[in-house]
């Protein structure tokens, strides 16, 4: 019945005038529907409050917040009426129903066995090197955006779709160390993380990766 209501109310859409307050209305209908068909199909009574997928440690959320977007399918999880997770290592938040599709390893894990930065700036081996396809989740996509736009790391080098690389923007360490760029830049969605949980860590041996730089910055000599 509520597959039957959400066709009529989009040939209603259809029909009526574009812009007027009657295709606006059966708009605001349209998104009721829909979210109703989705409760149906999205109960947490049975959910588990924690859930372990790739290294993540998933815990069932609380919060009725709906400005939260879903790290899987890059979409708005609606707190009233889904059920989600978020990974309290990385903070990957997801709806409960793509939790069987996560891809990415927490990088909780990958800063606590391997903290190391790559120090090469953007250091790109080309489309064809991925297969044509998105770095993490392995989706076909091109430079020309059929059938996903190819949207390329500055920190990794790597290609990645649409739903693995929001455009987040990052300082990108080898910049910094190499040419003194802290120009944020885009980055995926993994590097963007990566990289938040890394900031605070002191790793970087400056005076064996660039010493050259203590000649023309005045404040690393003073902190040296």
């Amino acid at each position: 019945q509520l597959r039957g209501a959400i066709e009529e109310c989009k040939r209603l859409i259809l029909a009526l005038p574009e812009h007027s307050e009657r295709q606006k209305d059966a708009v605001v209908r349209l998104i009721h529907l829909r979210l109703k068909l989705q409760e149906l199909q999205d109960p947490d009574e049975d959910e588990p409050n924690i859930r372990v997928v790739l290294e993540h440690r998933f815990y069932k959320e609380k919060s009725k917040s709906v400005k939260q977007m879903c790290d899987k399918c890059s979409t708005i999880i609606w707190g009233l009426i889904q059920t989600w997770y978020t990974c309290t290592g990385c903070y990957y938040r997801c709806h409960s129903k793509c939790l069987p599709l996560v891809s990415r390893p927490c990088v909780r894990a990958k800063v606590s066995h391997q903290a190391e930065y790559q120090l090469s700036i953007c250091p790109e081996s080309g489309l064809d090197s991925q297969d044509y396809r998105c770095a993490e989740c392995r989706t076909p996509v091109s430079l020309r955006g059929v059938p996903s736009e190819a949207r390329q790391c500055d920190y990794t080098g790597l290609y990645y779709c649409s739903s693995c690389h929001w455009n987040d923007l990052a300082v990108v360490p080898a910049r910094a160390i190499h040419n003194w760029d802290f120009e944020p830049r885009k980055v995926s969605r993994c590097s963007m993380r990566y990289l938040a949980l890394m900031v605070s860590r002191p790793v970087l041996k400056l005076r064996e990766i660039n010493p050259l730089l203590f000649n023309y910055v005045e404040e690393l000599v003073e902190i040296r």
